[in-house]
């Protein structure tokens, strides 16, 4: 268990700096503003984010369902 100085010395800008600057999520970013662009939502703020299923994009959710979804993976699972 991490103690409570490791926590707070942690440094959570420069890791979402560096996590989204890496390769892997500038072509992840890239694919749905491409995506939102070519169906013309790019912007228009509807609220609407790309949803991704399998790896693919298939098609517009509301962006707190498709922006908390992966937030629910990391929660305590209830018995």
């Amino acid at each position: 268990m991490k103690t409570f100085k490791e926590v707070r010395d942690r440094n959570y800008k420069d890791e979402y700096k560096k996590f989204q600057s890496s390769p892997e999520r500038i072509k992840y970013r890239s694919e749905l503003v491409k995506f939102n662009r070519e169906k013309g939502t790019y912007g228009n703020g509807d609220k609407k984010d790309a949803s991704h299923k399998g790896g693919k994009i298939v098609g517009f959710e509301p962006q707190s369902k498709n922006r908390g979804r992966a937030e629910a993976s990391r929660l305590k699972k209830v018995k």
